[in-house]
This record gives C-alpha cells, structure tokens and sequence, in this order.
C-alpha cells in the first residue's frame, strides 16, 4: 500500500471491476483519486444498460422524493456511487473510506502533470471477449441527462493538445542538448581521460 494519492485513469476499464479494486485499496487506507470517469466501460449493449439508468432514474420515495433515491447524471458520481455500495458507508470505517476517494470528469489541471497508473485486471482488453459487447459510461451519461459532455471534451481536447506540444518540445530540447554534448570538445577529452582511469 502507498501513502501518497494513487491517480487512477479510468479510461478502457471496466466499471465493476474498477470498483471493486478501488473500494479494497481506499478500505486499506489508500487515497485513490479517479479522473476520466466518461471513459469508463460497461459491458452490455449500449441500448440494454440505457434501459437500466432509467429505470433507476424512475425509483424515487413516493412520500418525499428529496430523501432519496439522489439521482446522480454526471459519469464521476456514478462511478463514486457504484464504488460508494462496495463500501459499508454507514458506518465509521466505511465513511471514512468513502473520503479517501474523489472522482473526476476529464483530467483537472492540479492533476494533469501526475503519473497516471491503470489497473490491468480491470482493463477491457483482459476481461471482455473481442467480440462483447460494451458501452461508454458518458455517452450513457449524456443521453440520460448530463448536460457538461460537450464542455468536458472541448476542455480534454485542449489539455491533450497542449501536452503532445510540450511533449515535442521536450524531445526537441532534449535532442538539441544530447547533440551540444557530443560535440563539445572540452568534455570530449574530460570523458577520454576518465575513461584512461577505467572509469
């Protein structure tokens, strides 16, 4: 187990097994943060898993619908709420696991330069046939309600355009430094005179 904040990429993982990893890691005492939560999979089709969300949508207390089932549209708080049933969240133990965990739409910019780790049992790749069917969590999000999946792509789409550009830059200077060095003469005879010494 690791102290500091793990940062989980959600995208090409299933839901349910994503949970079920994320809910035993923040029961331990690891600080899970999840980002890209729209690009979580589903298996099923598209249609079937639809059919779910609003039936869910329709349940509601009949003497006051403020108290509950709450109804969250956005992909960050169903993938919270589905990791939020694997924990026992009524009881202290299980309240403060649930604080150990934050989930994200899209990457913010306080977290956009952390390393970014997957969990490879739970990739669709490993645990889905190649010919399964699935379905993106956001596109289950958007036709369902969610109102922000324009906003959260045009936001993705300029984080990842600036990143390959930076990307680039590092290359490039890294190259330019690499072909300074070999052709400096002073540290040319440095290297030839250490290497006389066996270093």
């Amino acid at each position: 187990m690791n102290r500091k904040v793990v940062v989980v990429d959600a995208k090409g993982h299933l839901l349910g097994r994503l949970a079920s990893y994320v809910a035993k890691q923040v029961q331990n005492g690891q600080r899970v943060v999840i980002v890209r939560s729209e690009k979580t999979l589903i298996s099923g089709h598209h249609f079937r898993n639809k059919l779910k969300v609003m039936d869910f949508l329709r349940k509601r207390t009949s003497t006051n619908p403020k108290k509950g089932p709450i109804h969250q549209k956005a992909p960050s708080r169903m993938v919270w709420r589905v990791i939020r049933g694997m924990l026992p969240h009524k009881t202290p133990k299980g309240a403060a696991a649930l604080g150990r965990l934050k989930c994200f739409d899209g990457v913010p910019l306080s977290l956009n330069s952390k390393k970014k780790l997957v969990i490879p049992d739970a990739l669709k790749s490993v645990r889905l046939r190649p010919r399964s069917k699935y379905c993106v969590l956001g596109d289950l999000a958007k036709e369902c309600g969610w109102t922000k999946s324009e906003l959260i792509e045009s936001l993705e789409a300029k984080r990842t355009t600036k990143n390959r550009e930076w990307h680039l830059r590092r290359v490039k200077s890294n190259k330019n430094t690499k072909s300074v060095l070999k052709t400096n003469q002073a540290l040319n005879n440095v290297n030839q005179e250490l290497a006389s010494y066996g270093y």
